[in-house]
């Protein structure tokens, strides 16, 4: 077996869980997937394949059978460098000092490079803006500290330095800041509704998330209905956790996804409700508020944007006279 590797530069932190009874006698492998981690089953093969999962601090083939109270330690690879480059991408500046940029990030605008996206993305609208980060971070996302996905709009922060980095992604971690966002969904749900869930990677469907899994990390988002619209709500929800796709996975498992979400969507049979999400075109999701305190200064900071034309298309198409 090859030894253990890891905790080298750019290495991200190492994951550590305990094995519990109901994994008790199944492959490192499957254990791992069970786990709900951000990563697919052949990335985790490959970080088994490399020898960065320790099983009580030997390190083990995927097939090997994993007993109850087992230590399991993961240690990410990193990921490769970035081959960014400054591009003249339009940014809508929403507030910008010394340490941060806020900015209104339209729909359809991907955060930072990745596979079949290495250009065109808010990071390289950044590093256009500001010339280039100075010991950015990470250099495959430099100034990020949380994402929207592709098609939802708003607000995001990103991190001039490498102390406002630390500190946000620190606050962002412990839950200590605000977000809200508002969306459209189908149907009519509970006027307030708190999804308390796990959320894993779908067992059938690699790309998409579900929270119908018995163990994953916990999500929690709490939708408040703001208008009751033809055959849909216009609805705010506010996070309290950060997990990737959490506001599409609880409001689409829960039997209200979102408006032209391509992913966890469903056939919408009323027509007038159909026309306005092929209008939208994309999921409706706007991420409308983010607080925090500065992350040098310790103000109070809190921005706001606006929903997009297109989403308040969708909205008035839907809202009877």
């Amino acid at each position: 077996m090859p030894p253990l590797v890891g905790n080298g530069a750019g290495d991200a932190e190492p994951i550590v869980f305990v094995v519990d009874e109901v994994d008790a006698g199944e492959r490192l492998d499957r254990v791992l997937v069970a786990q709900g981690l951000e990563y697919s089953r052949s990335t985790l093969k490959r970080f088994i394949d490399q020898g960065r999962v320790q099983v009580d601090g030997v390190v083990l083939p995927a097939k090997a059978r994993i007993a109850a109270g087992a230590r399991v330690v993961v240690r990410p690879a990193p990921p490769p460098p970035s081959a960014a480059l400054p591009e003249a991408i339009p940014l809508v500046i929403v507030y910008e000092d010394s340490d941060l940029l806020v900015v209104d990030k339209p729909a359809g605008l991907v955060v930072h490079p990745a596979p079949g996206h290495p250009a065109g993305t808010l990071v390289n609208a950044v590093l256009h803006h500001l010339g280039g980060f100075e010991g950015a971070v990470d250099p495959v996302r430099p100034g990020i500290v949380h994402r929207l996905d592709k098609d939802t709009s708003g607000v995001m922060v990103v991190a001039k330095t490498p102390t406002a980095h630390e500190v946000l992604v620190t606050r962002f971690a412990a839950r200590e800041i605000e977000r809200a966002y508002v969306g459209l969904c189908q149907g009519h749900p509970p006027a307030m509704t708190t999804f308390d869930t796990f959320i894993g990677r779908h067992p059938k469907d690699r790309k998409r998330f579900t929270s119908l899994v018995p163990r994953g990390k916990r999500a929690v988002t709490r939708v408040t209905v703001q208008e009751r619209l033809h055959g849909a709500a216009l609805i705010e929800c506010r996070l309290e956790t950060g997990r990737t796709h959490q506001i599409r996975v609880h409001l689409s498992d829960g039997g209200y996804p979102l408006l032209g979400d391509p992913v966890y969507g469903r056939k919408i049979r009323d027509p007038r409700v159909g026309e306005a999400s092929v209008a939208l075109g994309r999921q409706a999701l706007h991420a409308r508020l983010l607080g925090f305190a500065h992350p040098v200064t310790g103000e109070a900071l809190r921005f706001e944007a606006l929903p997009p034309p297109d989403f308040e298309a969708a909205v008035a198409a839907l809202r009877d006279s």
